[in-house]
């Protein structure tokens, strides 16, 4: 190789002008910067700022073509540029350039050649020269060959390309530190996310799957940021739809490359902000939609294809009926059954998130695939995540008049006022990752109705959410939302309302935000003030007539006695509409009071129980003189004149129930006794008396009493209950004894009422009777109460084995051989199947213990996985005519051993003894 010096390069004829000009007089321009050193060599160093890592390159010659070298190898050395620029466009496989500006030059220059070279040049004017490059695509298009020195584009950054913003917030150590933090955070994740997307563009199929997984990854990181976590990563889902990732793993779902499949749907559940959920609905709503409903029965793509369904059912009300309409309600409705509290989380959400964002007619859309029905086993559950959105959703369905009274049949409001009672909301905003982020506008904006709700259930959880957001706005510097989303003047009408639950929420959610706290009002409405009444006039739309209540001395107790003349000729309400509405909130007003400081004997409660609209005639009875006692021998005329009970059908259902308090024990048997809820049809109340010696022949009230462990059992027993009304049977399942944890007496006598005793089991769940000879175990209770009622009981085992019957109390050791059904999860319809024939006493059924029976957890388990509910009634019943299996047959020899083995230590016993 020969050497080749830079004056033969610079002199070199310019067969081009403009860029190729520049281009080599900026080379020339360089070479004259270098220092000049004392001792045959000098050392320059650029600044490496600009490039991550610093390189180190071995010395290379720079030789003349055509001219023998003027300059020895030991006595100069530097590197060639333009080979360096080959190397690194070779290494990066995106540019053929990079920023100079970060390798490190070494360059050492003899005595001789130094008379060429400026010695006034210094470090700066070599640093300007390098600031200004051109991309080698524009030397190449105008000519400038390889042996030209190729000038740089400077490659902006992800993160100063896309920018992350935050809030402005108050001044302090803390909240610059935090911000501070999360800068950083952002920098270092897009340029981790910019390491993957680039190459991830030209990389092969085979290597696709790596870096999806690599981008999934960096996004669960920002998710995972705290406090910030939620701007980091709607950032970076602004960075994939830029860069086109989003539309990438859009394409991506209709692959037939599961590993392809699986990755981007991965990355997209985790990349679904606003922005993308819109762009995916203007997009690739039907090939994302169609692959959920593809896979659905893919057990390792449940927990995603949930999540994706849970992001998309928060665009608008006509996405979510197009996602209707291509079977997403379908898919989360088929996971809400299983057992993965992810998946479960995910289908709770996406209800949630349903309920919210699609309208009125989704909703009904939602009513017509019993979704209040099996929102009931989510808000059963004891995770409180699932609990919270399973009550949402159902609460924002009751907001809807047309779907109330279905709400009500399923019995899913029931759970809410417990979870809210039961739990803070400082620290439900701990228990889950996402709750720590909180909402975006959008979805808050969508919960400020429900502070308008006339339903306690309603207002109560409006305002335990937004107690929970205040304090994590506060600490994200967000509390304007609040004022955006015209959240703050329903938060005061809840705060003075007299729902203390509610009111007491969003007097925390004011203090928090920063808000005077109104006029607090009580439920003890009776005891109102003048004040007080005005209050309530102006909160329920009345403010022009607060002057008028107020100069009439209207206060608690003549507000409840209030009738339409009264409001017409003293309170001045001329317009017989507006008499009309202020009647109607009179009556909500009556029927969510509380009158125990003037019911001693608890009338309003028993009213409460027949029927609540009931409830609106307490005040008036009481002042009227009427308590039960007296009630038990009142009339028709008496209710009608003396109580101003003027509907003739609530007259008569008070006189259907009179008759129960006419003798003091069957008052006392009649009381302790409680509708039956969730769906009980011919109820206790309807009944015109009731033998408290004679239960067992007393007609059954309920179809079914679902008995359980409440540790491990509540979640199959509520699948349990809502398989089974939606079946037509009537179904009575204790909702205290999952909160309260304590047995009611009351229950046994349900059991009693009950046709069928439905014994769940699930591991461990007879451990505790074992030893229980007092009973002191509930379970052990109402077993021994359903075999003394003669109840239908048939056991329904979960992963249960029985024990032997020696080791059971006396009383309960025959519950071990009645007939039952083996629960499996993934085949619930085949078990329902099995179980409604054993309600419905069909023979082929009966003929052998459930225990005897082959299960379908024999299949094979490839089969399992890919099949959801394959089995029909037939196939369960072609299964029972197969020899019993080899696990009865050692228990019974187990058994026999057991008691060979009790009568040889007896006869030994025996012969010690004499």
């Amino acid at each position: 190789m020969s050497d080749d010096s830079d004056d033969g390069s610079l002199s070199k004829p310019k067969s081009t002008k403009g860029l190729k000009e520049l281009a080599s007089t900026k080379k020339h321009e360089q070479l004259r910067s270098m220092e000049k050193s004392h001792s045959e060599s000098s050392f320059v160093k650029f600044n490496s700022s600009a490039v991550t890592g610093s390189r180190t390159f071995s010395s290379q010659k720079v030789e003349r073509k055509g001219q023998p070298p003027q300059i020895s190898e030991s006595s100069k050395v530097y590197f060639d540029l333009s080979s360096l620029d080959q190397e690194e466009s070779k290494s990066s496989g995106f540019s053929r350039t990079r920023k100079r500006n970060s390798i490190d030059l070494l360059e050492t220059l003899s005595q001789d050649a130094d008379s060429t070279i400026c010695e006034s040049s210094s470090r700066e004017s070599v640093l300007s020269a390098s600031e200004n490059w051109y991309s080698s695509d524009e030397l190449e298009s105008n000519g400038v060959g390889e042996d030209t020195i190729e000038p740089e584009v400077t490659q902006v950054q992800y993160c100063d390309k896309y920018p992350l913003s935050l809030p402005t917030v108050t001044d302090s150590d803390t909240n610059r530190q935090n911000q501070t933090n999360v800068k950083i955070s952002y920098q270092k994740l897009s340029q981790e996310l910019e390491s993957h997307i680039k190459p991830l563009k030209a990389a092969k199929p085979r290597h696709e799957v790596r870096h999806l997984d690599k981008i999934k990854n960096v996004l669960i990181e920002a998710w995972q940021v705290p406090m910030y976590g939620r701007d980091i990563a709607y950032r970076l889902c602004d960075v994939l739809r830029s860069e086109g990732m989003l539309d990438m793993v859009i394409n991506n779902c209709s692959s037939s490359k599961k590993d392809i499949l699986k990755a981007s749907a991965a990355v997209l559940e985790q990349c679904l902000s606003w922005e993308n959920r819109n762009h995916v609905a203007k997009t690739g709503l039907e090939t994302v939609v169609s692959m959920t409903k593809r896979e659905i029965s893919n057990h390792e793509m449940s927990y995603i294809i949930t999540g994706i369904l849970e992001g998309l059912f928060k665009i608008s009300e006509e996405a979510s009926t197009k996602i209707i309409n291509y079977g997403g309600l379908d898919v989360i409705l088929h996971w809400s059954r299983s057992s993965d509290i992810r998946n479960l989380r995910h289908c709770a959400k996406a209800l949630a998130n349903l309920s919210l964002f699609g309208g009125a007619e989704n909703q009904e859309e939602m009513a017509k695939r019993n979704v209040p029905e099996w929102l009931f086993p989510l808000a059963f559950m004891e995770d409180d995540t699932i609990r919270y959105y399973a009550c949402l959703a159902i609460v924002v369905l009751l907001a809807n008049k047309e779907l109330e009274a279905a709400v009500i049949k399923s019995g899913t409001l029931e759970l809410v006022m417990p979870f809210i009672n039961s739990t803070k909301p400082s620290s439900f905003a701990k228990c889950d990752l996402s709750q720590q982020q909180g909402k975006d506008h959008m979805w808050l904006e969508r919960m400020v109705p429900l502070l308008q709700s006339r339903r306690e259930e309603a207002q109560s959880l409006a305002a335990f959410h937004f107690a929970m957001e205040a304090g994590i706005k506060e600490e994200q510097g967000k509390l304007d939302l609040f004022y955006e989303i015209g959240a703050i003047e329903p938060l005061k009408k809840v705060a003075s309302s007299p729902n203390a639950t509610a009111s007491k929420l969003a007097a925390q959610a004011l203090k928090v935000i920063g808000e005077s706290i109104p006029h607090k009002l009580t439920t003890q409405v009776p005891v109102w003030s003048v004040v007080d009444v005005a209050h309530w006039v102006a909160q329920v739309g009345f403010k022009d007539y607060v002057h008028n209540f107020m100069s009439c001395q209207v206060d608690g107790d003549i507000l409840l006695l209030l009738t339409e003349q009264e409001l017409e000729s003293s309170i001045k309400i001329d317009c017989k509409i507006a008499r009309k509405r202020f009647l109607r909130e009179l009556k909500s007003l009556k029927i969510t009071a509380d009158y125990s400081s003037c019911d001693p004997s608890q009338m309003d409660a028993w009213l409460m129980k027949i029927l609540p609209d009931l409830s609106q005639y307490t005040y008036e009875m009481l002042k009227a003189g009427m308590n039960k006692e007296v009630l038990a021998s009142t009339n028709n005329e008496e209710l009608d004149h003396v109580c101003g009970i003027k509907n003739g059908i609530h007259r008569r259902l008070i006189l259907e129930h009179v008759e129960g308090l006419l003798n003091r024990n069957t008052r006392d048997l009649y009381t302790a006794i409680p509708l039956p809820k969730y769906g009980s049809i011919g109820s206790l109340t309807r009944q015109k008396s009731i033998d408290p010696t004679g239960f067992a022949s007393y007609p059954k009230a309920v179809d079914v009493f679902i008995s359980y462990r409440r540790s491990n059992g509540s979640q199959l027993a509520s699948l349990l209950k809502v398989h089974l009304q939606l079946r037509g049977f009537s179904v009575f399942l204790d909702i205290d004894r999952l909160r309260a944890g304590k047995f009611d007496e009351n229950l046994l006598m349900n059991i009693r009422l009950a046709k069928h005793f439905l014994l769940v089991l699930t591991p461990c769940a007879l451990d505790r009777c074992i030893g229980d000879d007092e009973q002191q175990d509930w379970i052990h209770k109402e077993i021994v109460t359903a075999l003394e009622s003669d109840c239908n009981i048939i056991p329904v085992l979960d992963n249960f084995d029985w024990p032997l019957p020696e080791v059971l109390p006396s009383d309960m050791q025959q519950v071990v051989y009645f007939n039952g059904v083996r629960w499996v999860h993934d085949y619930q319809e085949a078990c329902m199947a099995k179980l409604e024939a054993f309600l419905k006493k069909v023979p082929v059924i009966a003929r052998l213990r459930s225990e005897e029976l082959p299960t379908i957890l024999e299949r094979p388990a490839s089969e399992s996985n890919s099949i959801s509910s394959a089995l029909t009634l037939d196939e369960v019943l072609t299964h029972e005519d197969v020899t019993i299996r080899k696990k009865s047959d050692d228990r019974k020899e187990s058994r026999k051993k057991s008691t060979a083995s009790n009568f040889i230590e007896t006869i030994n016993s025996i012969v010690e003894h004499f």
